[in-house]
């Protein structure tokens, strides 16, 4: 099983306002209620989207194709929930970039092959802004360059030097790296006398 290599992701952005976005936010905890992750992202900020109505970036036709969401300070708060990642990768965003994250929320990111850039507190305000004003303003986070352009912007960004390595890499995927290397999983185990017993 091939991993895929994540160096670079390109695409339109989705501003977010706000920060302390917790992950009940992000997917209300009364649609958790499958044994799977199917059909979270039709949840995806379902309150905030309810109150705000069309005017939620959510809901505006402009932003239905991004790959790129932009947040603002401790994205991703709250509860440990694997689902929040979740729904926003099923909605196709591939990247999200913003101040700071939650430590579960970004491992949980990584998980998934979803990249969590931090950038500064003003140039967050910068692209959020820049994003609201041009809509499908197509931006490109480059992870081996340490940089997100677009819109006539770019700015540094940083991720984490264990995170940033295993999407280079394309080792992000835990799971399928212990099935691409089972034998080795199985020849440990054999090893451990309370395996055997």
């Amino acid at each position: 099983m091939s991993i895929e290599r994540i160096t670079s992701i390109r695409g339109s952005a989705l501003p977010l306002r706000g920060d302390n976005i917790d992950t009940d936010r992000i997917i209300p905890a009364r649609f958790l209620r499958s044994v799977s992750f199917e059909g979270l992202e039709d949840h995806l900020f379902e309150d905030d989207r309810q109150q705000a109505g069309a005017a939620h970036p959510l809901s505006r036709r402009e932003y239905a194709a991004a790959a790129i969401l932009f947040v603002e300070s401790n994205f991703g708060c709250g509860s440990s929930r694997e689902h929040a990642p979740q729904a926003i990768r099923r909605r196709g965003i591939r990247a999200v970039v913003g101040v700071s994250f939650s430590e579960i929320f970004f491992g949980n990111s990584v998980a998934l092959g979803l990249p969590c850039a931090s950038v500064s507190t003003d140039e967050s305000r910068v692209l959020i802004a820049a994003a609201e004003q041009a809509p499908g303003s197509v931006f490109e986070l480059d992870l081996e360059a340490r940089q997100l352009s677009g819109a006539g912007l770019t700015v540094p960004v940083t991720v984490p030097p264990g995170a940033r390595d295993s999407f280079l890499r394309g080792t992000w995927d835990a799971t399928a790296l212990l099935l691409d290397h089972y034998e080795e999983v199985e020849a440990v185990a054999a090893r451990l006398p309370y395996i055997r017993a």
